[in-house]
């Protein structure tokens, strides 16, 4: 009996299916590389930038929060610089012979409110639970990807720095001249501390622009890489669905013909 063998053409059709659904799994997702499957080292490549641009992401947040900490903390030193600027004014006024001891007392009642004002600044500075001025130590922010990459916001015992200016008296003529002098070394230290809180401000928006352009980057390289070429996708597509096709077509006629074959010899 003559045999037809159609098993090569069935097994080519398998092969041009099975790729038209890799296409349209392609063009659905939109990525070239769904599965270690499509290329297993393009996998690997892909899932390292991933982690990258998801911690670069999140460090451009952290960078932003340090941002605010440092705003802040600044701003509570803003207000204690106006208290201390106001509190060396007034040691000047109460060093005018002509006041009476009664005037000097009620000039002492302001620096008394001024000093109430600076420790409750001192005491209510805060962010997200963290107080920024009554203990020294350190805030770490994790700015990068990678471990290692931090800036840190250096924290100080405002009110231990300033035990001085919290402590004068304008009650006397001698008390509103040593004010002075203390005065100016409690303002010399604040504006101290806000350049350094300046700097730091600056150090975390530097890195969070870099973050932003480094996180540009990467997840361009991850397109490249991972995203799916439309126009060659849906020109592979075109191309397999005319094989898919002609393997049907071709199928279909060695069918009939093995059809017409028998039915001749079974005449």
């Amino acid at each position: 009996m003559i045999g037809f063998n159609t098993e090569s053409n069935t097994s080519l059709l398998q092969q041009v299916q099975n790729k038209q659904e890799s296409i349209l799994e392609k063009l659905s997702s939109g990525k070239r590389i769904n599965s270690a499957a499509d290329g297993a080292a393009a996998q690997q490549i892909i899932d390292r930038l991933t982690t990258q641009v998801e911690g670069n992401r999140q460090s451009i947040s952290n960078a932003f929060d340090g941002v605010s900490l440092t705003q802040v903390a600044e701003g509570g030193l803003a207000g204690i610089t106006e208290d201390v600027n106001r509190i060396r004014e007034l040691s000047i006024q109460s060093g005018n012979g002509l006041l009476t001891d009664s005037d000097r007392q009620a000039i002492q009642s302001e620096v008394t409110q001024l000093q109430d004002n600076i420790s409750q600044t001192i005491e209510q500075t805060e962010f997200a639970g963290k107080s920024l001025l009554s203990s020294d130590g350190n805030i770490d922010f994790q700015i990068g990807a990678n471990a290692g990459q931090k800036i840190g916001v250096a924290t100080q015992d405002v009110a231990a720095s300033l035990n001085d200016i919290l402590n004068v008296d304008l009650s006397t003529a001698q008390g509103a001249e040593d004010a002075i002098a203390v005065a100016d070394d409690a303002a010399e230290f604040v504006d101290s501390a806000r350049a350094d809180l300046g700097a730091t401000q600056n150090q975390f928006e530097s890195a969070a622009r870099n973050l932003t352009q480094t996180d540009i980057n990467v997840s361009a390289a991850r397109s490249r890489i991972q995203d799916t070429d439309f126009a060659q996708a849906t020109s592979e597509n075109a191309a397999a669905s005319i094989l898919s096709q002609t393997s049907l077509a071709v199928q279909g006629i060695a069918n009939q013909q093995q059809g017409q074959v028998l039915s001749l010899l079974n005449g």
